[in-house]
């Protein structure tokens, strides 16, 4: 007789996950050159309750629009210094998380022009065992946004989900991105 077994469930992150997130500074990848600008913003879930232990990660260009990674071979400058890999994680209490970095430049796309500055976020949490990924536009880049193919891709009442609102007076400039799982105004995230 044979033993048949059935499937077992998924597991989970956690529940020692936290331990793990986010390390002193690994929020801060600034450069000398560029603008300096802080993003802000909050993790929510479907009842719009702050996601406790979200960690999340960008990776972006430069201010000239390159990425320090050995694929990117164009002749722009690179400070080795700045390897545009940030990660941050939400407050336990309120779900906020901060990031300092500089605003990147443009960065090519697929048809010969060039993609609005922008940084690219993994989301990742307890209980979800996939990341989701989504991208960080600037409300102040109106005419590079219009133009970007991943932006135009995207249905038009959806795309302000993926637009950081600036935050006037502020220096350095300060962005907020506030993430939201799931309903109406649920962040945009891509399938790759």
């Amino acid at each position: 007789m044979s033993a048949s077994f059935g499937q077992t469930p998924s597991q989970t992150v956690g529940p020692y996950y936290s331990m793990r997130l986010g390390g002193e500074g690994q929020n801060v990848v600034t450069s000398p050159d560029g603008e300096p600008i802080i993003i802000t913003g909050r993790v929510f879930d479907g009842d719009r309750n702050p996601i406790e232990d979200a960690l999340l990660e960008t990776w972006q260009a430069n201010p000239n629009g390159r990425y320090n990674h050995p694929d990117d071979t164009r002749e722009l400058d690179l400070d080795s210094a700045f390897t545009g890999f940030a990660r941050a994680m939400s407050n336990f209490e309120t779900g906020t998380y901060h990031i300092e970095t500089v605003k990147p430049g443009p960065v090519p796309d697929i048809e010969d022009s060039f993609q609005a500055p922008h940084i690219s976020m993994v989301i990742q949490g307890r209980g979800m065992l996939n990341p989701c990924y989504t991208r960080i536009y600037f409300s102040d880049e109106e005419d590079a946004n219009r133009d970007d193919l991943v932006l135009a891709a995207v249905p038009a009442w959806r795309r302000d989900t993926l637009v950081a609102e600036a935050v006037d007076g502020t220096n350095p400039r300060e962005y907020i991105f506030d993430v939201r799982f799931q309903g109406d105004d649920e962040t945009v995230f891509f399938d790759f």
